[in-house]
């Protein structure tokens, strides 16, 4: 059974994207999304503060318009000018735009973690203003900042829902900022990060830290997928990450403060400017851009970073029109690879998504820099993903987990699994939720992602997930020596080899006799098929 990965079937998500689809008008999606995601963030806050400013007036001695008071519960100061209240009485007002960036402006004014982040651009020409107070009218009637609807998440999983949506209409352009939520969940269920530090080096919209979150919240208790915290480990958790592109940079700051998680979030070029140079992280979880070029390598030809050796540097491309062009910086794959070695922590481990090419690839010096990193022991595990499971493109994708130590770990529950690499081939599963788009099914114990994360825990030795075993078709525990006989390949279908057979008793002659009698029977209707056709062809006048 599958899971809607847009998050909520809350009743109301779909009326709501109508809505903010037909404000669109000449704008471009890109740009668009910050604007209706700003609404409902400015909805969120104001629901919040309004729930703090009922509370303390009711309160003998307390004052509703003290910001300290707001600040104490880690609730978002809201000027008048910007509450909700104030805003929806002016939904009709011909100048409800500049109200709107006005009101945008006060909340940064007064609440210094915002500060550039909020977009402030209501007041655009190609804005229709009756749509957007529509808009405002529409949003009014859905709590998202409320207790009750904290507790259910409703502001997150439209968030969620959304960004899915803006994906979806922006095609290949929209990846930098969305993965897919059945992704994001098999990484961190892979990763287990209950404590420690949380890297993502090109973030996008915080979507890998946000689940992060979730996994500890959901096992802390003991009862989330699975079977609770090991003993003795800490449940806490810190974010670091870091995002190129602005706009995008600002929904991850966006996404970080709606939920309360306090993230250190930098805007910069990750290979240019690495923001968190000193970073030794625990957990590394991030969805690079896939097969991506031209990143300046020239600057950073000599870095730190690539221990293992020098990423593609680039050069001549030709292009549809038979001009030729130069790019500095070949595929970028094994940059963001030892980018990621670089910044794990002696007993960290990395998870990452990247096209299916980097698992083979033997181009610009790729090939030996992966086999150099197999001979470190390094790779912990790879898995073979399905098809059609991003908006954003239909690269075919997997899954690579690589950790500094594979030796036993007493506190983990790890085994010694040096000189071992688990392969999981998952082409198989996965369900299409439409036409074009296939998810992996979660939030049950038997779903297709605990079933993959079972087994890799399993493998590394975690009592909780049983014992593992080889199974054909699906996962193989290979030796150094394995991989270097497939020429250090990482392709998981090289190793886990063909599914066994179910044998269902029947004899083979028996069986034979019966499929011969079904495909002499097909025969003979063929032949009577045929007869009808050419008779309704002479009938019509086109017989031989």
């Amino acid at each position: 059974m599958s899971n809607n990965n847009t998050g909520a079937n809350l009743g109301f998500e779909d009326k709501l994207w109508m809505a903010a689809d037909k404000l669109r008008g000449t704008m471009d999606s890109a740009e668009y999304k910050h604007v209706v995601l700003g609404l409902i963030f400015l909805k969120y806050i104001s629901d919040s503060f309004l729930e703090k400013y009922e509370a303390l007036q009711a309160e003998e001695f307390a004052d509703p318009e003290d910001r300290d008071e707001y600040l104490a519960d880690n609730v978002f100061w809201v000027p008048t000018e910007a509450r909700w209240s104030f805003l929806q009485g002016k939904a009709k007002d011909p100048k409800i735009g500049q109200l709107i960036n006005e009101a945008m402006t006060a909340i940064e004014r007064d609440n210094k973690t915002l500060k550039g982040v909020l977009p402030k651009d209501y007041a655009r020409p190609a804005l229709d203003k009756s749509r957007l107070g529509e808009l405002i009218d529409l949003i009014a009637t859905i709590g998202l900042g409320d207790a009750e609807s904290r507790k259910k998440d409703i502001l997150g999983r439209v968030y969620e829902y959304f960004l899915a949506k803006f994906a979806e209409k922006e095609g290949k352009g929209g990846g930098e900022f969305y993965t897919p939520q059945c992704v994001v969940k098999l990484l961190v269920e892979m990763l287990e990060p209950y404590s420690g530090r949380v890297y993502d080096p090109c973030c996008g919209s915080g979507g890998m830290f946000v689940q992060a979150i979730k996994f500890v919240q959901a096992h802390s208790n003991g009862n989330g997928n699975g079977n609770g915290v090991p003993n003795g480990v800490k449940r806490d958790i810190a974010i670091y990450g870091q995002e190129s592109n602005y706009t995008t940079f600002r929904l991850a700051k966006m996404n970080m403060a709606i939920r309360g998680i306090d993230a250190h979030i930098e805007w910069a070029d990750t290979f240019q400017n690495d923001k968190h140079k000193d970073l030794k992280a625990d957990y590394i979880i991030a969805n690079p851009p896939f097969n991506d070029e031209d990143w300046r390598f020239s600057k950073v030809k000599e870095d730190v970073r690539w221990a293992f050796g020098t990423p593609p540097a680039g050069g001549p491309r030709k292009q549809k029109d038979g001009s030729t062009i130069n790019v500095d910086g070949g595929n970028a794959n094994y940059a963001w690879i030892q980018h990621f070695v670089h910044h794990l922590s002696p007993g960290g481990t990395a998870g990452f998504v990247l096209a299916n090419g980097s698992m083979s690839t033997n181009t610009s010096g790729e090939g030996e820099i992966r086999q150099k990193l197999i001979e470190a022991d390094m790779v912990d595990c790879m898995i073979a993903l399905p098809g059609q499971l991003f908006y954003t493109t239909q690269i075919p994708v997997c899954l690579w987990f690589m950790t500094r130590s594979k030796k036993a770990d007493a506190k983990r529950g790890f085994r010694d699994r040096q000189g071992e690499t688990l392969f999981i081939d998952a082409r198989k599963m996965g369900s299409l939720i439409d036409r074009t788009h296939r998810e992996l099914s979660y939030d049950s114990p038997e779903s297709e992602i605990a079933e993959i994360a079972r087994t890799y825990h399993a493998w590394r030795g975690e009592k909780k997930d049983g014992n593992y075993e080889d199974k054909p078709g699906f996962c193989k525990s290979a030796t150094l020596e394995d991989i270097k006989s497939h020429h250090y390949v990482l392709t998981p279908g090289r190793y886990v080899g063909a599914e066994a057979i179910v044998d269902d008793g029947i004899p083979f002659e028996e069986k034979m006799a019966e499929l011969s009698d079904t495909l002499y029977q097909q025969m003979r209707e063929s032949i009577e098929l045929d007869a009808v056709i050419r008779k309704n062809l002479e009938v019509l006048g086109y017989g031989e």
